[in-house]
């Protein structure tokens, strides 16, 4: 149970610092935050991590304070797609 409370948290930080980033926060709530957060954390593990092999468990194998920026990043790419997707504005 606590690893969903911590996924739910770092996805959180992560999707809020990339909408802050991105310059979409106004368009965000909490719940978009969570959900880009989570799933730019994913995104990331699997570029980075599988494809790429750079980071290894700092890529999102387990936690470490790098994969916060990884989160970030892979949150940040996720917001650009949904840019281009124009599902953000």
């Amino acid at each position: 149970m606590w690893n969903w409370i911590i996924v739910i948290l770092v996805g959180a930080l992560c999707g809020w610092l990339a909408s802050m980033i991105m310059k979409t926060n106004a368009q965000q709530g909490a719940v978009a935050n969570i959900l880009i957060g989570i799933v730019g954390s994913v995104l990331a593990s699997y570029v980075f991590g599988t494809m790429l092999h750079l980071g290894g468990d700092a890529a999102g194998d387990s936690f470490h304070p790098i994969s916060i920026i990884w989160g970030v990043l892979g949150s940040v790419i996720l917001i650009f797609i949904l840019k281009a997707l124009k599902v953000l504005r």
